[in-house]
């Protein structure tokens, strides 16, 4: 039964996806991309095989599956990558952590979040994208002071020119004129 359930949420997972190579943007700026295979209904990539194959249990390893929680999340599709991400082995990743904040709050669950986002960075306080999507949480329920606060942490770790410090800038100042 549980072995179903695995195979049934990974194929959920890859429901829109191609088996092409598309470019999406990387973590951490700098204008480049990075390039992910997606496959078809039914398949998720294996790394080792360099292919689209039928998912199995315990075939995946945490960086496969947080490049499909990640690429869910991207999507809009936020509960799919929820149950993605609620597979990982390490539950300390602060990337696993990083989309599954993202996801909650991108689904309404700020909250909660909040506290996904906060434990990555109790793990890596240095994780610019986690303090910036901390940041735009923050100005979701009216706290400006504390994306201020993100803002200036990003600040201090990458300076001004960094993509996260650009995002969260632009950000704040649209919940200012707003």
């Amino acid at each position: 039964m549980r072995r179903r359930l695995l195979i049934q949420v990974l194929a959920v997972a890859a429901l829109p996806l191609f088996a092409v190579p598309v470019f999406s943007a990387g973590e951490g700026g700098g204008g480049g991309g990075g390039q992910t295979t997606q496959c078809k209904k039914g398949m998720v990539w294996d790394k080792k095989l360099k292919k689209c194959v039928a998912p199995k249990q315990g075939m995946l390893d945490d960086d496969n599956i947080y490049e499909a929680g990640r690429a869910l999340a991207m999507a809009g599709r936020y509960d799919e990558a929820i149950a993605v991400l609620s597979l990982a082995a390490d539950k300390k990743d602060p990337r696993i952590l990083n989309y599954l904040g993202y996801s909650h709050r991108h689904s309404g669950r700020v909250t909660v979040g909040l506290g996904y986002y906060e434990e990555a960075l109790r793990i890596d306080p240095d994780y610019t994208l986690v303090r910036e999507y901390l940041g735009e949480a923050h100005l979701q329920i009216g706290d400006l002071a504390g994306a201020q606060e993100q803002l200036r942490e990003i600040e201090k770790r990458t300076g001004k020119e960094s993509r996260e410090y650009g995002m969260l800038s632009e950000q704040i100042d649209r919940f200012m004129k707003s």
